[in-house]
């Protein structure tokens, strides 16, 4: 049992670390605008407090699904590394 929570765990951890790096190129990529001429500029107005928290939820969502995932093949790890149960051979009498 401690060997199945520790690789769960540890593959939690690495599920959030990686995602950490992969979610914000992701965050950038999808609100760029596409199509735009070169040079052109956007105008707008930002409401910075609304940016923050839909960019921190983003990065807070895709770590959970990131620590989800992680868990989920720490699990698989686990159920694949178990020993099966060997049957006893039959012996002849």
């Amino acid at each position: 049992m401690k060997n199945a929570l520790l690789l769960i765990m540890g593959g939690a951890l690495i599920g959030i670390a990686s995602a950490s790096f992969v979610v914000p190129p992701l965050i950038s990529w999808y609100t760029s605008p596409g199509g735009l001429p070169k040079g052109a500029e956007i105008q707008a107005v930002v409401q910075i407090p609304e940016v923050v928290r839909y960019v921190s939820s983003r990065l807070l969502i895709g770590q959970a699904i990131g620590g989800s995932i992680g868990a989920a093949l720490g699990a698989a790890v686990y159920v694949m590394k178990r020993k099966a149960p060997v049957a006893p051979s039959p012996t002849k009498a």
